[in-house]
């Protein structure tokens, strides 16, 4: 994999499964994406904070999209009957190892309904078979016991924690790491 595979991400392609549509973020989702960034139960186990206002979010939406432009955002907005409840899509790309980091943020009234589980699924598919990737992981704060049981049901293994590896939030966190290889899938 080579940083032109990731040119795809400029417009990344429309993904569907059984519940879910898989697209670009726009500025048509600003109130959605605020309606769950600005509920801490939502931002608990992640690295930023609940959002203060729409203005806010704005700024932030104003900043993904200059990402995607530059091909170095990977998330996909999650629409889910007509509504956009989260995101689900790649954190981060280790192109010499052809490997990727997955992530997922759920809209707090979606969840335990598997709908994280299927985003998640439909973007392993994409990681294997569509960008030929080797390995996908997912890290979360070792608390974040649901994002483990998500990495889990798409058929990650648990491989263990990195103790203290981040300073968040005023504390020192631990992160678990979950993974798949490519060979995992297709046996699975």
């Amino acid at each position: 994999m080579t940083k032109d595979d990731l040119k795809i991400f400029k417009n990344p392609p429309l993904l569907k499964t059984k519940r879910l549509t898989l697209r670009k973020i726009t500025k048509g989702d600003l109130s959605d994406i605020y309606e769950y960034a600005q509920d801490p139960r939502v931002s608990e186990y992640l690295l930023w904070s609940p959002h203060i206002d729409k203005s806010f979010t704005a700024l932030y939406l104003k900043f993904v999209l200059s990402k995607y432009k530059r091909c170095e955002f990977y998330d996909w907005a999650i629409e889910y009957n007509g509504k956009m409840i989260g995101t689900c899509g790649f954190t981060a790309f280790d192109l010499n190892n052809n490997s990727a980091e997955i992530g997922y943020v759920l809209n707090s009234e979606y969840w335990h309904l598997g709908i994280a589980k299927e985003a998640a699924e439909c973007i392993l598919e994409f990681g294997f078979n569509k960008l030929s990737l080797n390995r996908i992981e997912a890290k979360f704060m070792t608390e974040n016991t649901v994002s483990r049981k998500v990495a889990e049901k798409i058929g990650m293994t648990y491989e263990g924690k990195h103790k203290g590896l981040l300073f968040a939030k005023g504390k020192y966190i631990d992160v678990g790491v979950c993974a798949i290889t490519v060979t995992e899938y297709r046996n699975k």
